[in-house]
């Protein structure tokens, strides 16, 4: 899992990617959430929720689903209006079995579209690269 070396978390991705070490398309930031694109989208605008502060999971941790529910909610409806999605699924895995593969507590806001409705088309193909979707969201 996550060591910390010197009082700082240095193997977890998202915290990197908060404090500016790695690079993302960021969708949206405040106080205590961090919004981004998924590198590998399941729909067209698929966006991350992570909060600022370290957490494993929305399950080990009480507050921190409440914490960026506010956020989660903005992400969602920034993504209906410029992306013109017509719903979103909204999606957190708990664990390494639920599918995690970051153990910093994330959400999935998952764009939705009218052409491909329903769970079962929950994982669409995604033909647009992500600097253009990026674009759309984030105009420069």
């Amino acid at each position: 899992m996550t060591e910390q070396l010197e009082g700082k978390l240095m193997d977890c991705l998202f915290c990197s990617i908060i404090a500016g070490d790695i690079p993302s398309l960021k969708v949206y930031e405040d106080d205590v959430a961090y919004a981004l694109l998924d590198i590998n989208p399941w729909q067209v605008g698929h966006t991350l929720v992570v909060p600022k502060r370290h957490s494993t999971d929305i399950l080990e941790d009480d507050d921190v689903l409440a914490e960026i529910a506010p956020t989660i909610a903005q992400v969602g409806r920034l993504l209906k209006e410029r992306l013109g999605a017509d719903a979103c699924n909204v999606v957190a895995n708990a664990g390494a079995v639920a599918g995690q593969e970051v153990f910093h507590t994330h959400v999935h806001v998952l764009p939705r579209y009218a052409d491909r409705p329903g769970m079962v088309n929950l994982k669409s193909p995604v033909d647009e690269e992500l600097a253009e979707t990026h674009s759309r969201i984030v105009p420069s």
